[in-house]
Order: structure tokens, then C-alpha cells, then sequence
């Protein structure tokens, strides 16, 4: 509990968690008391941190929600947020067949992403050349985000205690970043994605939708964390999602989603959802 909120910290994760994976919905904390900000929120994260783990539960990676500018205004958000990624939410594309269950998840919505594998922990005085020889692997990937409070309506605060929406991910062929690394800075500011449901196209993104490109995302996310004194930086190891490059869409059992992406070598990746 702070000086700003009469809530305490674990008494919200323990709520956050008592609904995870059970298809029901909570009123947002923030409209419980206005006070529950961002600050609050995030003291909040390492405590569903730990009680995640506690059960069992590992820590893979972060996602960055919340990077496309062009969407903050559908969900009352003027910034990127973040959260956690757990070995029960991951999974590679090629491993489960192309195929997803949306059981447990509420009113889920689906976001391409470019996701990032790292071999080496980013420090906050790296550009986006220095970033990109932390990473070990890029891939084209899917964010299933959820919202435990009706009708997807939050304050960002909500979203950062709420796992940053997190569902799952969903990861397509992992590409080694080798070579020339002037033309991997290159194609990351500037592809171009289509998203399709049922092979009609529902929408277009660019890179440099994710607050200028997604190796911009990372560096943001990364001097975010230099400033945190509650959550760890990232590491080696880590797997980093950042954001998504479409509007986020909503999803049901049943329909197949597609998404290609042009000006950079990373193919294309489809799921169908049970």
C-alpha cells in the first residue's frame, strides 16, 4: 500500500490470478480507486512474479504492449506498458501443429509481432545497431492478448497489474541474425504486414508502427527497465515480443489466421484457433 492508494499490492495480485486462465472478468482496480497508477501498478508485477513461480510457473521473456501509437486512443493508453511471459504461455508455431486453444482466455484479441530471442543482456546506453548484436534470433510471431476487465475498457495502470494483457505467445521460424547487420537495421524500420482471417485481408501494418521500428521498441523498453527499481533488466536468454504492428483483433474457435510480411526475409505464419 502506498500513500497514493488503499489497495495493497498483493491483495491485487492475488485477485489478478484468482481469474487467470478462467474466462471471467473483474472490475478495472483503477476505477476502484483513481489513485492506482502506473507506479502502483508496477509494484504489483514483481509480486505476480513470484507467486507464478511459486506455483510452478517460469519466467521466458517479456512482452512490450502497447508500442503502436496509431491504436492508444481505441484503449485510453498514451504509452507502451509490459509483463511477462511464462513457459505455459509460449509456444513455437511448428511445435502445436499451427494449431491454438482458446480455452481459459477472455475476450481475446490477436496481434502480429516481431519477436526477439537474445544472447546477450541490453544496457540502456545502446542505439539500435549496438541492440541488434544482443539479439540472437528474430521471428514473426503472434500475441493473443486477453482483458480481465468487460467490454476491454482500463486504465493503463489495469493493463500493467493484469499481466499486460498477456495470453499467449506464439511463435513462427526463428531467423539467426548473421551477416550484414546494416541491412537487418534496414528491413526492421521499414516492412510492411498483412494480417488475414480466413483469407480475407482484415489489416495493414508497418514497421514503423511499433514507436519507429521494433529495435526502437526494445531500446525503449530497455531504458524503461534502467529506470525500474522493482524489475529486473532483461537478460540473456530472454525472449522479447514488441508490440503489435496491426490493430488488434478479435478472435473465436475456429477461424484461421494468416500474416506475411514484405520488405524483410521472415516468410509467413498462420494459426487456427480451437
Amino acid at each position: 500500500m502506498t500513500a497514493t492508494t488503499m489497495m495493497d499490492a498483493k491483495d491485487i495480485a492475488t485477485e489478478v490470478l484468482s481469474v487467470l486462465g478462467q474466462g471471467r472478468q473483474i472490475a478495472p482496480f483503477s476505477s476502484r480507486d483513481p489513485a492506482f497508477g502506473l507506479d502502483e501498478a508496477y509494484r504489483v508485477t514483481p509480486i505476480v512474479r513470484q507467486m507464478r513461480e511459486a506455483r510452478g510457473e517460469k519466467v521466458l521473456g517479456r512482452k512490450i504492449g502497447f508500442t503502436n501509437s496509431t491504436i492508444w486512443a481505441q484503449y485510453n493508453v498514451n504509452g507502451p506498458i509490459w509483463g511477462y511471459m511464462y513457459d505455459r504461455t509460449v509456444r513455437n508455431l511448428v511445435d502445436i501443429g499451427g494449431i491454438a486453444s482458446l480455452a481459459g482466455l477472455t475476450d481475446p484479441r490477436i496481434e502480429p509481432e516481431i519477436v526477439f530471442g537474445l544472447s546477450a543482456a541490453p544496457d540502456a546506453a545502446m542505439d539500435e545497431r549496438d541492440l541488434l548484436s544482443c539479439i540472437d534470433w528474430l521471428a514473426l510471431g503472434y500475441e493473443v492478448v486477453q482483458s480481465i476487465y468487460p467490454d476491454w475498457k482500463f486504465a493503463a495502470s489495469d493493463t500493467v497489474a493484469a499481466f499486460g494483457l498477456h495470453g499467449a505467445m506464439l511463435i513462427g521460424e526463428r531467423h539467426r541474425v548473421s551477416g550484414d547487420f546494416e541491412t537487418w537495421l534496414n528491413q526492421l524500420s521499414n516492412f510492411d504486414v498483412e494480417l488475414a482471417c480466413n483469407n480475407a485481408v482484415v489489416d495493414r501494418g508497418h514497421a514503423r508502427n511499433v514507436l519507429g521500428g521494433p529495435l526502437s521498441a526494445l531500446r525503449h523498453f530497455v531504458g524503461v527497465l534502467a529506470k525500474d527499481d522493482l524489475n529486473p533488466g532483461l537478460a540473456a536468454g530472454e525472449i522479447v515480443t514488441t508490440g503489435t504492428l496491426t490493430r488488434a483483433m478479435p478472435i473465436r474457435p475456429g477461424e484461421t489466421w494468416t500474416t506475411t510480411v514484405s520488405g524483410i526475409p521472415l516468410g509467413s505464419i498462420g494459426v487456427r484457433f480451437s
